[in-house]
């Protein structure tokens, strides 16, 4: 058994990538961003799983399903996230309490809420995360480095689908009938 305990790279350093040929100014750029976008998804991916397990109601199933499959995706654009800071030569944030303070999003706490007031806290925090994607593309893009803009492009089409999905199950046009009331 291993009894190495040497830091190999302090958690907020970034040294840059011989390998992608950015160096380390433009490294640390992107690797805070990625790192702030990583904070947020996780904090999304978390809020999403809390409604995923609450979920009551007439549209029990369907958004069931819906929130997670959504919190998959949040989980798997982190890896990509978490994956690709290491590259440029950054160490990707964890643990719940650092997402929480890098995030430019806030959960919306323990309380259990009814679902269109759930949704309508998703939504908004898709929004904010939809902002901030677009500044990062163009940051990206800015600083010359097309693979990280590409990476954030494809994940925000995922995002704005996943927010427009919420966008139709928050119209009030619905199957089920109101209690009428005597």
């Amino acid at each position: 058994m291993s009894t190495q305990r040497t830091v190999k790279q302090d958690a907020d350093t970034v040294e840059g990538s011989e390998a992608l040929r950015i160096d380390a100014d433009r490294a640390e750029q992107l690797v805070d961003a990625l790192n702030t976008d990583l904070a947020a998804t996780y904090v999304l991916y978390h809020q999403l799983k809390k409604h995923h397990w609450v979920v009551e109601g007439a549209e029990f199933r369907d958004l069931h399903l819906f929130l997670g499959e959504a919190a998959e995706e949040a989980e798997e654009f982190a890896d990509e996230l978490a994956e690709r800071a290491q590259a440029l030569g950054g160490v990707p944030l964890s643990g719940g309490a650092t997402y929480e303070e890098h995030a430019p999003v806030s959960h919306e706490g323990q309380d259990v809420y009814d679902i269109r007031t759930s949704l309508e806290n998703d939504m908004e925090m898709y929004g904010d995360i939809i902002e901030t994607l677009r500044e990062h593309v163009e940051l990206a893009e800015n600083l010359g480095d097309p693979a990280t803009a590409h990476l954030l492009r494809e994940n925000l089409i995922e995002v704005e689908d996943a927010a427009h999905h919420i966008e139709h199950y928050l119209e009030d046009d619905t199957l089920v009938l109101e209690e009428a009331t005597h």
